[in-house]
């Protein structure tokens, strides 16, 4: 927390080698020294016995803690846990299991609601530096990384790569599609380009992998849900929702402003209470209601600031 308030935005830009508009490959390989911040460790069990799951007793890397249990006749006695026998009087077992190697996809919004910031960042920059911190801690436990990555008119499909090519092709494709998302953001979307790039990630990622989907989840419909929720079906999916501060509080200023994100623009009356209180009310429902129906489709979902980087974030917890 001591981070987060000492926060100085000239140095941290510096060092990130950031400008928050545009997106450089010195930025995400910035990342590459924080990846430590990140656990990647799966949530439990996988649900699929199918070839390519992350926990398994064959084809392992290396030994990973699953559960303490009562001991058993035959059970190496190596592994007593000396603290659970001391608490509850019984003799346990530690018990593990051979960790296997998923593969694991980042799935990159980079559409014209992302190409909006008030303060530091805009939100695509943030979910850039969120993707590829994923696939530097992926790339650190020997995971291989893919993904797809999109904009309004373009999109890249990833598949696994070991080590750091993996991650150094996703951030190639990030910079060039942000590039592109920049130069076109007056351009007219072509289609339902959240759902299509959906059911190529699902496509892509064999049961047992684990998925980033990182986006402000503006453009969700019914035919999202049902895709979504047949990605977790197989997979451990984490939704990160990415939003500015803007969009949550209008801050208060003596006149009315203009304001625009990709192709849309709003004239907003911040001199008026009432204006804002409504605008804070509506911003809080509208959130709400889609974190709501985002839980419901099985995922796990994080949140994500566009006013702070996102190492500082993961830090805070």
């Amino acid at each position: 927390m001591n981070d987060i308030k000492q926060f100085n935005s000239a140095s941290w830009f510096n060092e990130s080698h950031s400008n928050g508009v545009e997106l450089g490959l010195k930025e995400l390989l910035f990342y590459k020294s924080k990846a430590h911040l990140l656990s990647l460790k799966p949530r439990g069990k996988v649900k699929s016995a199918q070839s390519g799951q992350y926990l398994a007793p064959h084809k392992g890397r290396g030994m990973e803690f699953a559960e303490v249990r009562q001991y058993q006749y035959g059970d190496d006695i190596r592994a007593i846990d000396w603290r659970v026998t001391a608490r509850t009087g019984e003799a346990h077992t530690k018990l593990f299991q051979e960790e296997k190697e998923r593969p694991v996809f980042v799935f990159c919004d980079f559409s014209s609601s992302m190409l909006f910031g008030s303060k530091l960042l805009l939100k695509s920059v943030l979910a850039a530096h969120l993707g590829i911190l994923v696939s530097w801690a992926a790339c650190q436990r020997g995971d291989r990384v893919g993904g797809v990555v999109f904009n309004d008119s373009n999109h890249h499909e990833l598949k696994p790569i070991a080590r750091d090519r993996g991650v150094l092709a996703l951030a190639h494709q990030f910079c060039a599609l942000h590039e592109q998302a920049l130069i076109q953001k007056e351009t007219h979307s072509s289609g339902d380009r959240f759902n299509e790039n959906l059911k190529r990630l699902v496509h892509l990622a064999k049961p047992g992998s684990l998925i980033y989907l990182i986006s402000d989840f503006t453009e969700l419909n019914d035919e999202s849900f049902k895709l979504l929720e047949r990605a977790a079906r197989h997979n451990e999916v984490i939704g990160c929702m990415v939003s500015d501060p803007f969009e949550h509080h209008l801050p208060e200023y003596s006149q009315a402003i203009e304001v625009s994100a990709g192709e849309q623009n709003w004239t907003l009356p911040l001199m008026d209470k009432q204006f804002r209180d409504k605008f804070s009310q509506n911003a809080s429902d509208f959130f709400n209601r889609r974190l709501a129906l985002l839980k419901r489709s099985g995922m796990s979902l994080k949140k994500y600031d566009a006013s702070l980087p996102i190492e500082l974030q993961i830090m805070r917890g």
